[in-house]
């Protein structure tokens, strides 16, 4: 099986590193000081489960370079995805499968209007992971799990396939029932941490332990289930309570990766998370006034990490 990664950051790096660890033919797609670390030195990463480096590895900037392959890992960051579904249009062809790993509810979409609605597979994975410096990932926590399955809820010899080599690769993986639930039940997580923990700075073991920001937080999931619902989402009765429930076992010192982009001025995926949540609950006339907060207040600041506002601060 080859499996190419698009985007070899954080989770990019992380799940094709294990996979690595156990398939040959896996090719890391990376630009910059990142990808002549990986060339020069490999890849490094230091995880809760274990430390390990993947020495060499096959990395290039053109994917031209590695040509169709049978998966493409796309794990970039949800506003990233429209441009890297016409760079990785040289990994697909009518028998690649293309699966996001990323954040978000629009990136399937926005794949298959380009590469075709046939080659899209949904899937999610679960993990805090970040590049600490160019060649090196730090997974911090959350127990690694990939979820996959196809949108129109067969099973598969492809997703199976897939499965087996995360699985041989040792990372927890199942198959989705409903994939579109499943994604929606990622989001309603982070759609809420990464936006309550932006506007409060802090990480998840303070915003759910205060109780201001816990009662934030409680209507932040809400908010996005009924939307979800809206759109014809068929979430869990109990989703709300399950969310807070995984809240409350996470690492306090947590901090979502749209929330640490935030903080440290870079461009981030609050268009994709709280944004979303206002303009779908737009779209189906359900009021939002939890993220509506959090997208106007936060706005500002993602409009000058993309250079469109300035202004002067110490």
């Amino acid at each position: 099986m080859r499996i190419a990664i698009f985007g070899s950051g954080g989770i990019g790096g992380y799940f094709g590193g294990r996979l690595a660890q156990s398939i040959e033919d896996v090719h890391f797609i990376a630009r910059g000081e990142h990808h002549k670390a990986l060339h020069n030195s490999g890849l490094r990463v230091d995880s809760i489960l274990g430390d390990f480096t993947i020495y060499p590895v096959s990395v290039t900037d053109d994917p031209r370079k590695i040509g169709p392959v049978d998966w493409v890992l796309v794990c970039v960051k949800a506003w990233q995805t429209p441009d890297a579904a016409l760079a990785i249009s040289p990994l697909v062809d009518e028998n690649s499968g293309v699966v996001f790993l990323g954040n978000g509810v629009d990136a399937p979409a926005q794949l298959a209007a380009v590469l075709g609605k046939q080659q899209i597979v949904g899937g999610l994975c679960k993990i805090s992971a970040n590049q600490a410096a160019p060649g090196y990932i730090r997974h911090v926590g959350i127990e690694p799990q990939i979820v996959i399955g196809e949108f129109d809820r067969r099973l598969s010899q492809r997703v199976e396939n897939l499965r087996q080599a995360f699985a041989q690769a040792g990372v927890k993986v199942t198959i989705a029932e409903d994939i579109q639930v499943a994604i929606w039940e990622k989001f309603v997580f982070i759609a809420a941490v990464s936006g309550v923990g932006a506007v409060a700075n802090a990480p998840i073991g303070v915003i759910r332990t205060v109780p201001e920001t816990r009662q934030m937080l409680e209507a932040a999931i809400e908010e996005v289930v009924q939307v979800g619902r809206a759109r014809g989402v068929r979430l869990p009765a109990q989703i709300t309570a399950n969310t807070l429930s995984f809240i409350d076992s996470i690492a306090p010192e947590v901090i979502p990766s749209m929330q640490r982009d935030i903080k440290q001025r870079r461009p981030s995926e609050l268009a994709s998370q709280s944004g979303a949540v206002v303009r779908i609950g737009l779209e189906a006339g359900h009021p939002t006034p939890t993220h509506q907060f959090i997208y106007h207040s936060l706005l500002p600041q993602e409009l000058r990490a993309r250079g469109e506002i300035s202004w002067n601060s110490e």
